[in-house]
């Protein structure tokens, strides 16, 4: 990909690769947007590319991000996620996960799925932007204060309107890869190809 890319991730290797591959690509999949949900939770207050370099071993000691049995986790067990050096070692944040999985179950319950609750906010539709700087891009958007409101009162925490907004760039909800960028058409044409646009 060009030199053109979105100024966020030059930084490193792992970041260029994360923007080619993942960011701003349309997630229906309920795993995956469960992932990026606990991960930008865990991310709360800090850098993407600190949640970035651990994310292999979050999958791992977070069963690949299976609600079912994330939902299940004991008290002790999440004392041992605790210990691990691995991950962010952030009591709320670890017990958010374990209450967002069981609130995730909750939405099943009730007849939903979390990508369906997730993409009612954007009329199950991808927001292409037109952003021409990162001095464009909103922390925040009535959307993402919308569903964080809704992901609250349906159980689920660390879900504040900033991470949401996040999620939806990350999940590809919203596209705001810069104008210039090449993932940008990219992420256009995925959007399209999924019915989506």
């Amino acid at each position: 990909m060009s030199d053109k890319r979105c100024g966020w991730c030059l930084s490193t290797p792992l970041y260029q690769q994360y923007h080619d591959a993942e960011w701003g690509r349309p997630v229906t999949d309920e795993q995956t947007l469960f992932e990026f949900l606990l991960l930008e939770g865990a991310q709360a207050g800090l850098a993407w590319i600190t949640v970035l370099n651990k994310r292999e071993h979050y999958r791992k000691v977070f069963d690949g991000f299976d609600a079912d049995k994330i939902a299940r986790y004991t008290p002790k067990k999440i004392e041992r996620l605790l210990q691990d050096p691995g991950i962010i070692r952030n009591r709320l944040k670890v017990q958010a996960a374990v209450k967002n999985a069981r609130a995730t179950l909750e939405l099943r319950e009730r007849g939903s799925s979390l990508a369906e609750f997730l993409w009612q906010f954007t009329d199950g539709r991808v927001l292409v932007n037109r952003r021409r700087s990162l001095r464009d891009v909103p922390a925040t958007t009535p959307e993402s204060d919308a569903m964080s409101k809704a992901l609250k009162k349906a159980g689920f925490s660390f879900v504040g309107s900033t991470i949401m907004y996040a999620h939806m760039q990350a999940t590809g909800m919203v596209n705001d890869h810069l104008l210039g960028c090449p993932a940008r058409d990219e992420c256009v044409n995925a959007a399209r190809a999924q019915g989506l646009l």
